[in-house]
């Protein structure tokens, strides 16, 4: 598995029952404090693991750091948020690389593995399917927020603590086989939109999402409704909304945030409807929310959004 599904991972099968999972991801801070940004950086690179149905071995760091005008204090810190989170996926940091750069970045290489036969990729969706998300949506308008001393206090503790969340719980249940799961992926930096219009096409079924369904971070609306708003979520809009049919007069606002770019995001799963109720119990059994946002059904590919 390569390119040509815009999986979240690269897969390379080593035998009739093992196969090789392997993913990459670093980004600059999202977020002022150190070890956090160490934190959601890590759980942000293992998401991919999980995305694919697949287990996590061990991770590699990638680091970018101005030592000279940040200091290894700064970097320590950093480096002490990522092994964290590698101590709760239950894997070790086995080694990295690392360069000077003006600008941090920091972020993991993650080796994973899976059954050939049990890889979930994002293009499986049937007619029929459901479609359940596990964590809510806005993290780019909130840290952009943040950036901009916008936030609330409450806002600001709430997106960090679900950015640096870990998606294994969710991962773990979809995976294991308790009930049919036909498409996954996890919604980070092209937003659901994106992600969701992946699926479709990836599948060539339409995909329609309940707005009045869609879990949001609260405090987000009212700040997209301000202009706070990241580029790479006004970017995400200009390139998938073309595929997307709103509902007249939908507030451009409110379709920004449905194409808000996330850090660390939940997983979107498309599940046959019948077992939408057994999934949800599983998933709260693991302490995740899984929200019912929409469906699949037979049409050209893309997103009908209705209220």
């Amino acid at each position: 598995m390569g390119f040509a599904t815009h999986d979240d991972a690269a897969v390379y099968k080593l035998s009739a029952t093992q196969a090789v999972v392997s993913t990459v991801d670093f980004f600059p801070p999202v977020v002022d404090d150190p070890f956090s940004f160490g934190q959601i950086a890590a759980a942000n690179a293992l998401s991919d693991i999980y995305a694919m149905g697949a287990r996590p071995l061990f991770a590699l760091n990638l680091v970018a750091f101005p030592t000279k005008t940040l200091g290894l204090s700064v970097l320590g810190a950093i480096l002490r948020g990522g092994q964290s989170k590698a101590d709760e996926a239950g894997i070790p940091i086995l080694g990295g690389h690392s360069v000077d750069d003006p600008e941090p970045k920091y972020g993991m290489a993650v080796t994973g593995v899976v059954h050939p036969r049990r890889i979930l990729t994002n293009a499986g969706g049937r007619p029929g399917d459901v479609l359940l998300l596990t964590k809510p949506i806005g993290s780019g308008v909130a840290s952009t927020a943040i950036k901009r001393r916008l936030a609330t206090r409450g806002l600001t503790k709430r997106v960090i603590a679900l950015m640096a969340e870990l998606n294994r719980p969710a991962g773990e249940v979809f995976a294991s086989r308790r009930f049919a799961v036909h498409a996954l992926t996890d919604v980070t930096g092209f937003g659901l939109l994106g992600h969701l219009s992946e699926l479709a096409f990836s599948a060539r079924v339409r995909a329609r999402l309940h707005l009045s369904h869609i879990p949001i971070l609260e405090g987000v609306p009212a700040l997209a409704a301000q202009g706070v708003v990241p580029g790479g979520s006004v970017s995400n809009l200009e390139h998938f909304g073309a595929t997307v049919r709103f509902p007249a007069g939908l507030p451009q606002d409110v379709q920004l945030v449905l194409a808000d770019a996330q850090t660390n995001g939940g997983l979107l799963a498309a599940i046959p409807a019948r077992e939408a109720a057994r999934a949800q119990r599983a998933l709260a059994r693991v302490g995740v929310d899984g929200a019912l946002i929409g469906e699949l059904f037979r049409g050209p590919p893309g997103i009908d959004v209705v209220e």
